[in-house]
């Protein structure tokens, strides 16, 4: 009961916070008349969202599953890569640098190959959702797996299982933690990738709304699409951390 008291006060304090931040900017707008071109009142922006909230949910649908399959593939991409990393050190120097240096690039550089490869569906905004999103999963996995106690380590060998079973039950489990430590960073960059990819060629999805709010200079819809754009993003990584506290019950996450 106290767990869930001191969580309510946590959500409690929160949503405070969010409404006078809010209250604040209302009356900072309208006293100081600003233009709504310029930084549109919240009002406006809850208007804008409660009349066509069917638009935006179609729109925010495509960005969700976007997101999400490029969350998919990183993390089952990169945790392999991981495991592969951290068994083979020949296999590391190989491709550890070759994964940095891709990470290096600038991902808006190089989106509209994805669109010229793959077209304009789905296809290229799932690729750069991954590619924005693996590395911070292969990170945290290979950290985890090689963050294993020694004491662990000589007890999976004592028993003596194959190569495979080490890993998939002791060094896998053990790293669990930091994996979904990863993950959770891992999602909110997928949704910025989705967001990108949408940017470069796209006529679905939030990104696609900004963008041509921008062109219309709709301030209104614009900020209407962070929005719902931030929800998303904290609903995404409340899931994730919801499933560590379930998955890990014997780590004290916050």
């Amino acid at each position: 009961m106290s767990t869930l008291r001191q969580k309510g006060r946590q959500w409690g304090l929160g949503a405070l916070t969010a409404v006078v931040f809010l209250l604040a900017w209302e009356a900072l707008v309208r006293l100081m008349h600003v233009r709504p071109i310029t930084l549109p009142p919240p009002s406006a922006v809850l208007l804008e969202l409660a009349h066509e909230w069917r638009w935006y949910l179609e729109h925010a649908g495509f960005t969700l599953l976007t997101t999400l399959g490029g969350f998919a593939l990183a993390v089952i991409i990169g945790v392999l890569l991981a495991m592969l990393l951290v068994a083979s050190r020949r296999f590391e120097h190989a491709v550890y640098p070759l994964i940095v240096a891709l990470n290096s690039v600038p991902k808006v550089a190089i989106a509209p190959l994805f669109v010229i490869w793959l077209g304009t569906g789905s296809q290229p905004k799932i690729a750069i959702a991954f590619l924005i999103a693996v590395f911070a999963v292969i990170v945290d996995a290979v950290h985890g797996l090689r963050s294993v106690p020694q004491d662990v380590l000589d007890l999976g060998r004592v028993l003596k299982g194959s190569t495979l079973d080490f890993f998939l039950k002791v060094r896998l489990p053990c790293a669990l933690p930091s994996i979904l430590t990863g993950m959770k960073v891992a999602i909110s960059l997928a949704l910025v990738g989705a967001i990108v990819g949408e940017f470069v060629a796209s006529q679905r999805g939030l990104g696609y709304v900004i963008l041509s709010a921008q062109g219309t200079f709709d301030t209104t819809r614009v900020f209407a699409a962070i929005v719902v754009l931030a929800l998303m993003g904290i609903g995404l990584y409340g899931g994730l951390a919801w499933t560590e506290r379930r998955v890990t019950p014997w780590r004290k996450v916050d």
